[in-house]
């Protein structure tokens, strides 16, 4: 992906191109000044985002609107204590229009904006050779005059990537599709299309020395983003350390658990019984749930605000946080092949569980006053009476229960 300018154009001062004749910059700054004393604890007063867009469908700008820890609101107004105030550089939400909008991206490239800034990449990186023979391009951010010809062109988002990554603070990519690829990258695609980590490759660094930060899902959950974004701010403003982070270059403490583990249904699995449709229940592994391999927070997290999330309401997970995904799961909803081995084993093994706990739950589910009189005076059924193997078995349970306990008679 080449580009004819070899040099970041010169311009001057833009107007702010929208009735309000205000940049953005000048409205989050003014806004934080209304809104109390500054909280900043380190040397950066402000920080710039530029947010591009590759093969994306928004979704991941969507996810993060509904963040609440922290929101974006709080990031955008410098409300978070030690955080600078960030400018937002965004299609969707920025005040200005044309050279305007254009205009902080170009300092950050010529060396002249006088603020760290940090990448944020939506979507997949395409080949846009492939696209040059017909004079078209995959994605753009802008247009520019194309060497001494006079013509415009517009300036692909991968050109701006490449362009901005040296000098930035860090590069986030944000959801599958710029972390590992995603969709657009998938078997048969026309496109190449790849991952931000593809595309910078391997020995990448930003200027403070960190590889491609990475916030995989699609849609990703948006406080596992705007949590990151928060706790890298926090190291470049020196009151944080840099977050732990996986070999993936995903933050560990989001992504160290599989699905499974903090799934509503993992007990299910435990015992051995499995959902037959959707709707039921049960375990959903064997009707296309990835959720025991698949790393990702969203059944402890939920989708937005704690609420929701794909297993909790009753979805199969289909591994859409990793590398893998679509290719690697496909077909959806279809038993992955590895529970014909571990499904087996959970069954054997509930085969033996749920009785033992069948047993135990009739013992606890009585008073000692029922267990000495042997009746149970309830008005809405009555209860099994306990057969002598029941006794049997409740007076080891019970004895076992008790001992090395100082107090015998609980």
């Amino acid at each position: 992906m080449t580009t004819n300018v070899s040099t970041p154009p010169r311009t001057g001062t833009p107007q702010a191109g929208n009735v309000a004749g205000i940049s953005q910059e000048q409205w989050a700054t003014q806004f934080a000044e209304q809104s109390g004393p500054a909280t900043r604890l380190g040397p950066f007063k402000s920080v710039h985002v530029f947010w591009l867009a590759g093969m994306s469908c928004d979704g991941c700008s969507i996810a993060v609107l509904g963040a609440t820890a922290p929101s974006v609101e709080s990031l955008l107004t410098g409300k978070l204590p030690g955080i600078p105030i960030v400018y937002l550089h965004h299609t969707a939400v920025q005040v200005e229009a044309g050279d305007a909008y254009m205009d902080p991206m170009r300092r950050a490239w010529s060396g002249d904006l006088g603020a760290p800034y940090v990448v944020v990449y939506e979507g997949s990186i395409a080949d846009e050779s492939r696209a040059q023979p017909t004079g078209g391009y995959w994605s753009a951010v802008g247009e520019e005059l194309a060497g001494d010809s006079g013509e415009t062109r517009q300036v692909p988002s991968a050109e701006w990537l490449k362009r901005l990554a040296p000098g930035a603070a860090a590069v986030i990519a944000i959801g599958t599709c710029a972390t590992w690829g995603g969709v657009p990258a998938a078997y048969g695609n026309p496109t190449a299309a790849m991952s931000v980590m593809d595309f910078l490759g391997r020995d990448y660094r930003s200027a403070l020395g960190v590889p491609v930060v990475n916030v995989p899902g699609c849609s990703p959950i948006g406080d596992n983003f705007t949590e990151t974004v928060a706790a890298v701010l926090l190291f470049l403003q020196g009151v944080g350390p840099l977050p732990e982070f996986d070999d993936l270059g995903r933050p560990a403490w989001l992504f160290g658990e599989t699905v499974h583990r903090h799934c509503v249904r993992a007990g299910y699995y435990e015992e051995g019984t499995f959902a037959k449709a959707y709707g039921d229940k049960e375990c959903l592994v064997e009707v296309g749930c990835w959720g025991p391999v698949v790393n990702c927070n969203i059944t402890s997290r939920g989708a937005i605000n704690h609420i929701g999330g794909c297993m909790n309401t009753g979805g199969a997970c289909i591994g859409c946080t990793m590398p893998g995904f679509p290719d690697k799961f496909s077909p959806f909803y279809k038993r992955p092949p590895g529970t014909l081995v571990s499904g087996t084993a959970s069954r054997l093994v509930g085969s033996f569980v749920r009785p033992l706990r069948r047993i135990t739950q009739r013992g606890q589910n009585r008073e000692v006053r029922w267990d000495k009189t042997g009746d149970m005076p309830s008005g809405w059924g009555a209860s099994r009476r306990p057969t002598f193997v029941d006794r049997l078995v409740h007076a080891a349970y019970d004895s076992l229960r008790r001992s090395g306990s100082a107090a015998k008679h609980i």
